[in-house]
């Protein structure tokens, strides 16, 4: 972070900064940052020791305290610049955060850390701030019929996990644990006993009949047996990704710990620059404690991506293990790959191959105009089964459509005539 042109910190003279650092870690808690007691205490050491007379080395030195994976680094920064008061930054976040009714509007979307932090430290600071030219004037009583209002639920259910603020992906993370994902059973051509059956159990029979003298007393009958798939969740957590792929693992996690949905075994991949298993980890039941171990298994978090490498480590060292027994595939990416030395369109077809399903949710299908114009996704695309949207909670419970209907393409037959054309 350039912290060369900013100005220089207004620290208090009444010897108070430990109490403005515990402000600060509490601002920052707040924004969605694990920090308690202790790194507080830590964070106040390591300031006396090292010192805060030039801002940059104050800033790395509760950096280092208060952050510890690569997604907090844009909310401690934005919380940082906020909470040590550069003028121009607040204004900044205020306007972020004023109503759209009192006529401030911004022509671009709040970054979500920018809103994260100005959430943290200014919730409920604007609630009775008038607007310039209204400060004489009586409050404005705007009635809202709220019949036709949607609910907070329901409004959730649209919203895109990146631009969700610390609250709504609370909400969100609640929502995603009651969602299920059912499948449907799949013939086997082993056999059981049925007295309804529609084959006839000639062994079964015959064994029966020597208990009898020979004498067949009765055909025993036998259907198919029935068997379940395994679900093979392949998840992108480059920096492109992380937002998206950390809401779909507590959906993931929500799936693998629910039991009469029908899943054989749940297994669980992420990848950024290099292929890690996180499935022993999503089987704990505690989902937080859950996802902090997958995290700190996969380092590759928030980093680069080499599809085609991690999809070639797939194939040569798991696909002959986990997916047997007519497997569906869900791999989450936004197909933007960097890994120039990889055949992308090669590891795609020996996946699709090794599957029964292979379905493709990639976030960027949430734009309207959205177009297969990227190297990677035109090589990926003809080698899908479906290709859909996974962006929002609305769009992950439309796989449970995904995953029963054998004929279901999404997006994908669209996106091939635009190919082809």
């Amino acid at each position: 972070m350039a912290m060369a042109d900013a100005p220089a910190l207004d620290l208090p003279a009444d010897g108070k900064l430990g109490h403005n650092i515990a402000h600060f870690a509490r601002a920052l808690r707040k924004a969605g940052l694990p920090i308690g007691p202790g790194r507080v205490l830590d964070a106040i050491r390591a300031v006396e020791a090292a010192g805060f007379s030039e801002r940059v080395d104050f800033y790395w030195t509760l950096h280092a305290c208060f952050v510890s994976r690569p997604e907090h680094r844009p909310v401690f920064a934005q919380v940082f610049r906020l909470f040590w008061r550069d003028p121009r930054y607040l204004e900044q976040m205020m306007s972020l955060m004023l109503p759209a009714v009192r006529g401030v509007q911004d022509d671009r979307a709040a970054a979500p850390a920018e809103k994260r932090a100005a959430e943290a430290l200014l919730d409920g600071a604007l609630r009775d701030l008038p607007e310039a030219g209204d400060r004489d004037l009586p409050p404005e009583e705007i009635e809202i019929d709220a019949r036709f209002t949607l609910s907070p639920e329901e409004r959730l259910r649209t919203l895109d996990f990146e631009q969700m603020s610390t609250a709504e992906m609370a909400g969100a993370r609640r929502m995603l644990a009651r969602l299920s994902l059912p499948v449907r059973p799949l013939p086997s051509r082993r056999t059981v006993a049925d007295a309804l059956g529609a084959r006839p159990d000639w062994r079964g029979t015959f064994r029966a009949s020597l208990r009898q003298g020979g004498e067949v007393a009765r055909i025993l009958r036998k259907s198919p047996r029935q068997r379940w798939p395994n679900l093979i969740v392949i998840c992108d957590i480059s920096g492109s990704m992380a937002q998206y792929s950390r809401m779909v693992l507590h959906f993931v996690h929500a799936v693998a710990n629910r039991k009469g949905q029908g899943w054989a075994r749940v297994h669980a991949f992420t990848f950024g620059t290099r292929l890690t298993n996180v499935t022993r980890h999503l089987r704990q039941r505690d989902v937080d404690a859950a996802l902090a171990a997958a995290g700190s298994e996969a380092q590759d978090w928030s980093g680069g991506t080499r599809i085609a490498a991690c999809l070639h480590a797939f194939n040569r060292d798991w696909a002959r293990r986990v997916l047997g027994q007519g497997a569906v595939v869900l791999l989450i990416t936004d197909g933007l790959d960097r890994d120039e030395g990889g055949d992308l369109g090669r590891e795609m077809e020996r996946l699709h191959l090794s599957a029964r399903r292979l379905i493709w949710i990639n976030p960027l299908l949430r734009w309207d105009g959205f177009a297969p114009k990227a190297g990677g996704i035109r090589a990926m695309l003809p080698h899908v089964d479906s290709f859909r949207a996974g962006h929002s909670i609305a769009s992950l419970e439309a796989l449970a459509d995904a995953v029963s209907a054998a004929r279901d393409s999404g997006e994908k037959d669209r996106l091939m005539r635009m190919i082809v054309a």
